[in-house]
Order: C-alpha cells, then sequence, then structure tokens
C-alpha cells in the first residue's frame, strides 16, 4: 500500500517549517541580545541565588551539553549540569527519613534518678550491674 502525499499533509509540513523557523528567528534575536548585554556587563561577575539556578539547572539539563556550549553566556554549561546533579542528589536524599540506629538512649529522667541513689548510697557494691542494665556506663558514677 502506497502512501501518497494529501494536500493537507503538505499544508502542515509548510505550516510546521514556518514554525520552526520563526522560533529560530526568536532564538537568534534572543542569543544576540543577550551578547549585547553580556558585552555591557563586561567582566562583572553575575551573582544568582538558588531559585535562579535552580531554574537555570532545569531548562539547561533539558537542552544538553552541546546546546549549553552555544546558548550558555551568564554561566558554564558544567556549572548548570553540576547543579542540576545535586538537585537531583538532594532529591534522591532519604538519610532524614532514617531512624537512628543502635539502641535508644535511656531518658534522662533515669539517669538522674540512678546517679542520685548511687551518690546516697556509695556503699552498695552492686551499682555497676545495676547501671550496666539499663545502659549507664559504670565510670559515670
Amino acid at each position: 500500500m502506497k502512501s501518497r502525499l494529501q494536500p493537507w499533509h503538505l499544508l502542515l509540513l509548510i505550516l510546521a517549517g514556518w514554525i520552526n523557523r520563526r522560533q529560530q528567528d526568536a532564538l537568534e534575536y534572543l542569543l544576540t541580545e543577550n551578547r549585547i548585554l553580556r558585552e555591557k556587563l563586561g567582566k562583572k561577575r553575575i551573582l544568582l541565588h538558588d531559585c535562579r539556578r535552580r531554574r537555570l539547572a532545569i531548562k539547561g539539563k533539558t537542552l544538553g551539553r552541546k546546546m549549553l556550549d552555544r546558548l550558555a553566556a551568564i554561566v558554564t554549561p558544567e556549572s548548570i549540569l553540576r547543579r542540576h546533579r545535586e538537585l537531583v542528589a538532594a532529591h534522591r536524599d532519604y538519610s532524614r527519613r532514617r531512624k537512628s540506629s543502635g539502641r535508644p538512649s535511656v531518658p534522662r529522667e533515669i539517669v538522674e534518678l540512678v546517679l542520685r541513689m548511687a551518690k546516697e548510697n556509695p556503699t552498695y557494691v552492686k551499682w555497676a550491674d545495676m547501671c550496666s542494665g539499663i545502659g549507664i556506663a559504670a565510670a559515670t558514677l
């Protein structure tokens, strides 16, 4: 079965080409405008807040390194892509959700009570055994 080019296919191709050309013209204008502003700025460094860095990183990742080499004027492509990697790593960092490992600590009230009892009864011999049973080091006494 042969596919024939319908008249509306031709119309769609012409429309897509026209839209593509308009986007290219807009992109070239914005590139030229950025270059002019960059020349006017000179050697001064532009300081960006985190929210602006984040926006650049997200948009820059979708463009890719080759396109960023052509377009990036404010920061280097490496900086943009590094920032994106940091954002992804921070997003997938679940260390705050983890519970602490090991045995839970003894409540402060119990520690104070045992220490007070040890001071009041210094002759009691088994303090070390009792303290190790509840998780208090004998050296604390």
